[in-house]
């Protein structure tokens, strides 16, 4: 199933985002065929303000071990995070 991570950072976390962003980066790459798509949310001014993350997972235990595990929460980035089942149907490439 998929899943999608809409992850919310805390306020003024810019620097702590830039710091852990490479750590991030290498661990959604690694993720290898379980990450469908991942990118960043944004601000008016193209500041980075979140993150979408869709993963593919046997259940929510495991997107949220997943989460858990992305070096941006391990460091404390995210007020929130909030894990959905999504069904990928317009433009899917695997459908």
């Amino acid at each position: 199933m998929l899943y999608a991570l809409i992850c919310t950072d805390k306020p003024h976390a810019q620097d702590l985002r830039a710091a852990t962003r490479e750590d991030h980066l290498a661990y959604l790459k690694a993720m290898g065929d379980k990450l469908k798509a991942a990118g960043p949310f944004l601000d008016d001014h193209g500041g980075m303000t979140g993150s979408l993350v869709v993963i593919e997972a046997e259940n929510r235990d495991e997107a949220l071990a997943i989460a858990g595990e992305d070096p941006y929460a391990r460091a404390g980035l995210f007020e929130t995070v909030e894990i959905r089942p999504w069904n990928w149907v317009i433009n899917n490439p695997e459908a």
